[in-house]
């Protein structure tokens, strides 16, 4: 499956308009709060040059990027966590992501009605952060108090958990995110069991105007000053800009690029910092018929890598053969890797690389 990012913020700070630049989906832009009723996905290639290399390289038929999935999620508004607005479902549709960007506006415009009547990013964000720790919290007061009941009878497992979810309850109701909270590692199935909203990475996406696109503003200081100890990435994006590069094609884009002073779209930018906070990289597989590539944990070994493309080749893996992308493009494709002993027989224990491309032997 991709990846799936959730798009959340305030109502008017410039979502859907991201949403509609960065996919083909075509969400409602309005301005007035909730134009977006529904979770709109738009499944986005992921761009990478490498892969074009690769295409040429072996001669590749067709060429298969890997893919994120953006979630445009309707803005929330303070009381979320009450059902103030059209919170709940919102807020239902946000646990089903891997991470969330919180997309913040860092610009001024007498256009655009903003829902608190200003423009503060921190204030905006702080709205956010509450209404999703609220949601947690009675979430796990509600897990607490069927597992004291449980733990009644002597049951060991919930009696661990509720020594769990009494610590967090409390770390919660003081205002934290569950991505804050400490959990040994025996404890930490337990803990992500509970799916809680602030339990996943987030990043910071600052709307700004096309003008600040590529140096930011005060606003934007102002986000990642907030996000600095939090370890969060901040991407400095312009909305409206990105909305006008996807309709153009690859030379136009490079031109308008360069005249914004950007060398990468926002897109490319946000992408890599949502890949960046999940802790993934890109594997490579390459042949006549198509070059494809794919995304795994950093960290995972071949036969887990396998399994991102088939479980019957994880299940019956013997070796992979491993060619460093570097090697690959110095040695111009796999006969000449081959030839020059730049491919490696891999076992079961080798943890794949950012842009290992991997040829896979296994049982049928």
């Amino acid at each position: 499956m991709a990846l799936q990012v959730g798009i959340v913020g305030l109502p008017n700070v410039g979502k859907s308009t991201l949403f509609n630049a960065v996919s083909a989906a075509g969400a409602e832009a309005a301005n007035y709060p909730f134009a977006t009723i529904d979770p709109n996905v738009g499944m986005v290639s992921v761009p990478d040059d490498r892969l074009d290399t690769l295409v040429r390289l072996s001669n590749a038929a067709k060429k298969i990027p890997t893919t994120v999935e953006f979630v445009d999620i309707a803005g929330l508004v303070k009381g979320a966590s009450q059902g103030e607005g059209l919170g709940n479902q919102f807020l239902n549709h946000i646990q089903a992501v891997d991470a969330i960007v919180h997309v913040v506006r860092c610009f001024e415009s007498t256009d655009i009605v903003h829902v608190e009547g200003s423009v503060d990013p921190l204030r905006d964000i702080e709205i956010i952060d509450t209404e999703l720790v609220l949601k947690d919290l009675e979430a796990c007061e509600k897990r607490l108090d069927r597992a004291q009941r449980t733990a009644k009878s002597g049951d060991k497992d919930a009696k661990r958990a509720v020594e769990i979810l009494t610590r967090l309850v409390a770390h919660l109701g003081d205002g934290k995110a569950a991505r804050e909270f400490t959990v040994p590692e025996e404890d930490a199935k337990v803990f992500s069991d509970l799916t809680l909203l602030t339990a996943k990475p987030v990043l910071f996406a600052c709307n700004v105007t096309e003008d600040d696109a590529a140096t930011g503003n005060a606003y934007v200081e102002q986000v990642r000053s907030y996000a600095a100890p939090l370890g969060a990435d901040v991407v400095v994006i312009s909305a409206e800009a990105e909305a006008q590069i996807s309709e153009l094609d690859d030379d136009e884009r490079a031109e308008f690029l360069a005249d914004l002073g950007l060398e990468r779209s926002g897109l490319d930018r946000l992408i890599t910092a949502a890949y960046h906070v999940l802790g993934l990289l890109t594997f490579f597989t390459a042949g006549e018929k198509e070059a494809r590539a794919w995304t795994v944990t950093a960290g995972s070994t071949a036969p887990v890598a396998a399994g991102k493309i088939h479980s019957d080749i994880q299940r019956g893996f013997i070796r992979a053969n491993v060619i460093s992308y570097a090697d690959y493009v110095a040695c111009e494709g796999e006969a000449g890797a081959k030839a020059k002993g730049k491919m490696r027989q891999e076992g079961k224990e080798y943890i794949v690389k950012d842009g290992d491309v991997i040829h896979f032997l296994h049982n049928t």
